[in-house]
């Protein structure tokens, strides 16, 4: 299915997927809408960048010529049994976010993560322990120090660390991050798995969560392992 469509979130949950990820920018008008991209121009018939258009004219585009793009509170209500890891791409988005999970009290079905550090680090201080948060960039480099057991701050509150496999030539997770975080009581999630074999080697690392565009393939390797149920 195209990307942060009802269609992708639905083929997911036919599949027998509980745990969804996307991402959230706001427009101009202040509404929140599950996309990733922060202009309409690579996957939609429409163009210009989302925060400086209003919701009247993003609800016109159409994602691969056919389908709206929704908005984060229409996913919350079309899953009402899905937790979700949610992305923040832009500062504008975090407060129209907020008001969301207090409005409709979805605090137990939502991580909010960021690669900014700070942006996360806000949330929780404006949100509180009910917020569940995941490590951005800075807060994964502490995690890496302290695997090699260099003493690095970490913020408070955080529940999980999201983290590409590699940062380019360089490891990010390895048994060695996996052990730390767990013994911090965090659980780690990997993105983008898309092959089979690097799942399984992940699995095998004991991380706790990966995210993938290849839903079929992982839900293959995870029943390999008697691990889908």
């Amino acid at each position: 299915g195209v990307e942060n469509t009802v269609t992708a979130f639905r083929r997911a949950w036919d599949a027998g997927y509980r745990y969804f990820e996307t991402d959230v920018h706001t427009t101009a008008d202040g509404r929140l809408v599950a996309f990733h991209d922060a202009t309409l121009d690579r996957v939609t018939d429409a163009r210009g960048r989302i925060a400086e258009l209003p919701w009247s004219e993003v609800s016109r585009a159409r994602v691969g010529g056919g389908e709206p793009l929704p908005l984060f509170e229409e996913l919350l209500e079309e899953f009402p049994e899905a937790r979700w890891n949610v992305d923040l791409k832009a500062e504008s988005a975090l407060e129209p976010l907020l008001a969301l999970i207090c409005r409709t009290d979805a605090w137990d079905r939502i991580c909010v993560g960021s690669f900014s550090e700070a942006r996360v680090a806000r949330a929780h201080r404006l949100a509180g322990p009910r917020l569940a948060t995941s490590y951005g960039v800075a807060g994964v480099l502490a995690l890496r120090l302290r695997s090699y057991g260099i003493p690095a701050p970490l913020r408070a509150g955080a529940v999980c660390a999201q983290v590409p496999e590699r940062q380019g030539p360089v490891p990010v997770v390895d048994a060695r991050f996996v052990r730390t975080a767990h013994a911090l009581g965090l659980q780690v999630h990997v993105w983008t798995v898309n092959e089979p074999e690097r799942m399984a080697a992940l699995l095998d690392l004991g991380v706790d969560g990966i995210m993938t565009d290849h839903i079929e393939t992982l839900r293959t390797v995870l029943s390999e392992r008697g691990a889908w149920s």
